[in-house]
């Protein structure tokens, strides 16, 4: 049975924090076509994580209501950085750099949208095309002082920090996105506000009806402080294997846990209300609903099987502090072997750039002691254990 407008407009708002506007929505829908819904992804770090998937389950929504959903991956843009809700100037990256990752996304993506039924685009088709005079003319629809009522820039400029010319740039080519596509909606962040308004308003220049903003709520990672980010070390990647994902999602807090179950579950937020009710009332444990979740988010990338079997993981290495030998890893180096080296021989990391990440970000042990050196060397007559994160193990022969 087809849904009614009304209702699609329902289902749509879950988890939003504004949409901009609803009337605007309301009316799209009820002209019974199917609307073209855009999100932008900037490829700066290989992998999607949870958080990205908050907006990939709304488009996930969408597309399930028979909507048309453009996975615009930012590979131009990705060369400029989002300056959204930065103190200061982001590093530049390279355009080999930026490739790289976005190779990832375009994989990955479909772990939840259909690719059947998936636009993907890349901005680079039309940038590259519009030239130096086309930015130009792009660069002269806004004035600084406009650029400059945007919160993160205005502190900037007052705290004197670098402000780049091409961060001034970057909410104009994600609105020049939202043109060359004819984007019926636009989905977002709460930190990408400004860019999302701008995108209407050169809509309206070119004299298209403006795009419907729809702003979904950064994702905490799993610190329940910061927004999740892979630089902070507070992800849960989607790439993720089985138990370091569910291993993961059972180190929220309790608190946290409700958010993500608002945010990245399917279930009904009826059910998920009962569920609060009965821990508050103390009839059901919330490490059981926390499970279910965890569960729940392994199962959708990695299948059911998995996601028992990381149950089982998490019980027996993390509840009996035992290290479970049917999942552990044995192996036989040589004397002397790169730690980088090893972690990609053990599959615990997918090229030597991740193994040095992974080193960086302190989540590589020997024998129980972090590496804090990429070079290190690990020595067959001295070593035992190889452990990154809480999850992936492996012991010499």
């Amino acid at each position: 049975m087809k849904t009614s407008p009304r209702e699609q407009l329902r289902l749509l708002k879950r988890g939003a924090v504004e949409v901009i506007s609803e009337p605007e929505l309301l009316k799209k829908l009820e002209r019974g076509t199917p609307l073209r819904v855009k999100t932008g992804f900037d490829p700066t770090a290989p992998d999607l994580h949870l958080g990205h998937t908050v907006l990939i389950q709304k488009m996930k929504q969408f597309q399930e209501l028979g909507h048309q959903v453009i996975f615009l991956i930012g590979d131009f843009t990705g060369m400029i950085g989002d300056p959204s809700g930065k103190s200061e100037m982001r590093k530049q990256l390279s355009r080999d750099e930026v490739l790289e990752n976005a190779a990832t996304y375009k994989e990955q993506v479909f772990k939840i949208l259909d690719p059947e039924k998936t636009v993907i685009e890349f901005n680079s088709r039309w940038m590259e095309r519009l030239g130096a005079g086309g930015l130009l003319d792009l660069s002269g629809k806004y004035t600084v002082a406009r650029m400059l009522e945007r919160d993160d820039f205005r502190k900037r400029y007052h705290a004197q920090e670098a402000i780049g010319i091409h961060e001034f740039m970057y909410p104009l080519i994600q609105g020049y996105d939202s043109v060359v596509l004819e984007a019926d909606v636009e989905l977002g962040g709460t930190d990408q506000k400004f860019n999302l308004l701008v995108g209407r308003e050169l809509q309206r220049e070119a004299g298209m009806e403006p795009q419907v903003v729809c702003m979904m709520p950064l994702l905490e990672g799993t610190d329940g402080v910061q927004k999740m980010s892979k630089s902070l070390g507070n992800h849960i990647g989607i790439a993720a294997p089985p138990e370091e994902m569910y291993g993961r999602t059972m180190s929220i807090s309790d608190e946290l846990m409700w958010r993500y179950l608002e945010l990245l579950s399917d279930r009904p937020l009826d059910d998920v209300s009962r569920e609060k009710t009965a821990v508050e009332a103390g009839s059901l444990h919330p490490m059981a609903v926390k499970k279910s979740l965890s569960a729940e988010i392994v199962e959708r990338f990695h299948g059911p099987d998995a996601a028992r079997v990381a149950g089982e993981y998490f019980e027996t290495r993390h509840q009996r502090k035992d290290i479970p030998q049917d999942i552990r890893k044995s192996f036989s180096p040589p004397d002397k072997i790169w730690i980088c080296q090893l972690l990609l021989d053990l599959e615990f990391a997918r090229s030597k750039s991740d193994a040095r990440r992974l080193v960086a970000q302190r989540a590589v042990r020997v024998d129980g002691t972090v590496v804090s050196d990429s070079s290190f060397e690990f020595d067959r007559d001295t070593h035992r254990v190889v452990e990154v994160g809480k999850n992936r193990i492996a012991q010499v022969k």
